[in-house]
């Protein structure tokens, strides 16, 4: 689960980011000869970031005209398979800084395929108004890919046409154990609802007690007692704590020289009779 931020109308709304997996059905031939040389990009880059910290703008132009001429894949393919090489790479330097890998590059066995916006879109079957095939652009062209769509993809899908979430442009296709998934991504606005319940608890040396406390029933007691007063008065009580804590430790400093000798050790000098009355237990 993550955690997205969106900009509505000057003010700021979260939203929660969930990722849906449908399954593939009957993959084209052209979906695999993607996976192998997109993998082979991402590796690269990742390795090249790695190494120096970061992809120059001019190397990222060499690199596309140079894959672009050794892998036949969309152009979009390729600059999202460089972008993710980029974040890839800049991963491991995080985690190499911190101490938690200590392998000299990063390793890539597997890759989610990005199709970002205007290379993929929805087609509808005939006679249906759900979206259960996809457009790719693979290849050789604009390829068909048919899903299958379970309960939790439409929960997601009628929640986006109702404009409750909202679904990513980019989409990701993954091969998991010799099957295919594409992932939908959705941006769900969470409802807002009031609290129902409260827990209060109090923290005892030993114990700790804990209540649950209903707020509507809370709410309604407190008003039938303020019922009770016409015209309720606010009151504005002084403490002075703040006063009182910075003269606590020299009163206590003085009463404690005042009572030093009160409780004396039984030993034989006179430094040993002097003891600090604070660890007495009179």
């Amino acid at each position: 689960m993550r955690f997205v931020k969106v900009f509505m109308g000057g003010g700021c709304m979260e939203r929660v980011r969930r990722a849906v997996a449908v399954e593939v059905e009957s993959p084209p031939p052209e979906l695999y000869a993607v996976e192998e040389p997109y993998r082979k990009i991402v590796e690269e880059v990742a390795a090249y970031v790695a190494e120096r910290g970061r992809l120059e703008k001019e190397k990222y132009k060499e690199l596309y005209r140079r894959f672009r001429k050794q892998y036949p894949l969309p152009a979009q393919l390729i600059q999202q398979a460089i972008n993710q090489g980029v974040e890839i790479g800049k991963s491991f330097l995080k985690l190499k800084k911190d101490g938690r890998i200590h392998k000299p590059r990063p390793e890539v066995r597997r890759v989610s395929i990005r199709f970002a916006k205007d290379s993929w879109s929805y087609k509808k079957a005939v006679g249906s108004t759900a979206p259960v095939k996809l457009a790719l652009s693979l290849p050789g062209g604009r390829g068909k890919v048919w899903i299958k769509p379970h309960r939790r993809f439409w929960l997601y899908w009628w929640k986006a046409l109702r404009k409750e979430a909202e679904l990513a442009s980019t989409l990701m296709l993954k091969r998991r154990r010799g099957r295919w998934y594409a992932v939908f991504v959705f941006d769900v606005v969470p409802k807002r609802e009031p609290p129902a319940e409260a827990i209060a608890f109090d923290v005892n040396e030993n114990t700790v007690a804990v209540a649950r406390l209903s707020l509507l029933s809370t709410v309604d007691a407190v008003a039938r007692w303020n019922r009770q007063y016409v015209d309720p008065a606010v009151y504005s009580i002084r403490t002075d704590f703040g006063k009182l804590a910075k003269r606590y430790e020299t009163v206590r400093n003085a009463k404690l020289e005042e009572l030093k000798r009160k409780y004396p050790f039984a030993g034989r000098d006179e430094e040993e009779r002097v003891q600090n009355v604070a660890d007495t237990r009179e």
